[in-house]
């Protein structure tokens, strides 16, 4: 009897916590926010009706790096030659320190609260209102890579890269300068000041289209670069390049753009010529799509070189947005189309098998890349 109602009353309280749990867990469910999957980006086409007309090449094959136009790589990415190191070549001095949101005049910090994004304006379904970003401090990291072969006190080409520290490149630029395929040239890799896209720090940064970011890069990055390693950064905007990755790619643009004077050449990896500026500019509502929808095409020609990539399974529609302005391979396409059409010095590669700044491609294409990038330089 005493055995039976202590089975009875130890059932009633594991049934008790199971409810007490399954409230917990439904009320957890109803206060966190939800977010739509990230769809799947579908494989696509090179030769999709509409695309630029491009030259496929053999698998494995990179486009000469003295060729202008539209190329395919095949779907094999092994790593270049000049991606690997090798002890035979001079290896360069990696110095690497920190910034602080507090010593920016320029970027003093924000961040959007975790687990939020933003929600389309309904009178304009190409913005996002974005309500839960705010004051925040950052530390971002830099690394300064100096060849072996710089000579102190000369004014040096260099090379400025986004979501630095990039190992790859400073590999790579081991290898050209060895083989006298690149110039003698400094490279700074920047960090971003942390977050992703609208209301984040790095959103504003890499994503709006100003001149601000370059005159970060100008007044607070290189004067700290020169004075604390001892070298000497050209001002001849044609030995001065940007590159970078996904947004981190239109950055490298708009920083040559909205200051030609200071860049010429601009190397970009899935760039993120979308619809993503925050906040919205009327100057350009639809943020960096209207580098092929309106600034290029009714500018007149700027001193810009491009190198630049997409894969065949880039983004396309990853956000709240619907606005058709969020294809990543549309918008690199569209790029070429009218790069070309202006006359531009450019080089797109369409790159098969191959997803959003895919790793495998870099390592393939990155020294070809920037030997492309730096023709027409003394070496």
């Amino acid at each position: 009897m005493y055995k039976k109602s202590l089975l009875a009353r130890f059932i009633a309280l594991a049934s008790s916590a199971v409810s007490l749990a399954t409230m917990v867990a439904v009320a957890q469910t109803a206060i966190t926010p939800t977010h739509s999957p990230r769809p799947t980006p579908p494989t696509r086409d090179p030769h999709t009706p509409g695309f630029v007309a491009a030259k496929e090449l053999p698998d494995g094959e990179n486009p000469s790096p003295a060729a202008d136009g539209n190329f395919i790589l095949g779907p094999t990415h092994n790593p270049a030659p000049g991606a690997v190191e090798h002890d035979d070549v001079p290896q360069g001095t990696v110095y690497e320190f920190t910034m602080g949101s507090a010593d920016s005049k320029l970027y003093p910090g924000i961040a959007r609260d975790p687990g939020t994004f933003g929600t389309p304006d309904p009178n304009d379904p190409a913005r996002l209102i974005v309500t839960t970003s705010h004051p925040a401090p950052y530390t971002r990291h830099v690394a300064v890579y100096v060849p072996a072969q710089y000579v102190p006190g000369t004014a040096a080409p260099f090379i400025v890269g986004a979501d630095g520290p990039d190992r790859l490149l400073f590999t790579v630029l081991d290898n050209l300068i060895a083989e006298h395929k690149v110039p003698v040239m400094i490279a700074i890799s920047i960090g971003n000041g942390s977050g992703d896209a609208q209301g984040s720090e790095r959103g504003l940064e890499y994503d709006t289209l100003s001149g601000r970011y370059a005159e970060f890069v100008e007044t607070e990055v290189l004067p700290l670069v020169e004075s604390r390693y001892h070298v000497k950064l050209t001002h001849d905007p044609d030995g001065r390049a940007t590159m970078g990755g996904s947004s981190g790619g239109s950055c490298a643009l708009i920083m040559a753009w909205y200051h030609p004077e200071w860049y010429h050449r601009v190397l970009t990896y899935s760039g993120t010529y979308v619809n993503q500026q925050w906040p919205s500019n009327p100057a350009t509502p639809h943020g960096a799509w209207e580098f092929h929808e309106h600034l290029i095409p009714d500018s007149p020609r700027k001193p810009i070189r491009l190198w630049m990539e997409v894969g065949d399974r880039d983004l396309f529609n990853p956000n709240a947005l619907r606005d058709n302005m969020h294809d990543w391979v549309v918008a690199n396409e569209d790029m070429a189309r009218v790069l070309a059409a202006k006359g531009y010095h450019y080089q797109f590669v369409f790159a098969r098998n191959a997803g959003h700044v895919d790793r495998s491609v870099r390592q393939q294409t990155l020294a070809e890349a920037l030997e492309y990038l730096w023709q027409g330089y003394p070496r």
